[in-house]
């Protein structure tokens, strides 16, 4: 459930979702899966955010699940959107294991 009063427009949330899974699904894939508590899911795509938290949808078994993962501070700006998942899917592929992708 989004925030009240969170200080991201409509059009903010829907360029940065679009870029996250236009540009990033593999990445958003392993922060939810790491983060998220879906270990199991085989997709994953940003559906929304606000200050508090970004929101997924991640395929686990054939099923569509909503998750929600807290940013680790309350976010005000949107520059701090991006250092925040930055650091989110360095944490994932660390806890996965992974090798994280070079421009990252």
């Amino acid at each position: 459930m989004p925030s009240e009063g969170s200080p991201f427009s409509p059009e903010v949330v829907r360029a940065v979702t679009a870029h996250m899974n236009d540009d990033h699904a593999e990445d958003t894939l392993l922060i939810c899966r790491a983060l998220g508590g879906v270990p199991e899911a085989s997709a994953a795509r940003m559906t929304g955010l606000d200050d508090v938290a970004g929101e997924y949808a991640a395929e686990v078994g054939g099923e569509e699940v909503a998750v929600r993962i807290p940013w680790s501070q309350r976010l005000t700006e949107r520059a701090e959107i991006r250092r925040e998942v930055v650091r989110m899917y360095k944490e994932a592929c660390e806890r996965l294991g992974v090798e994280p992708h070079a421009e990252h």
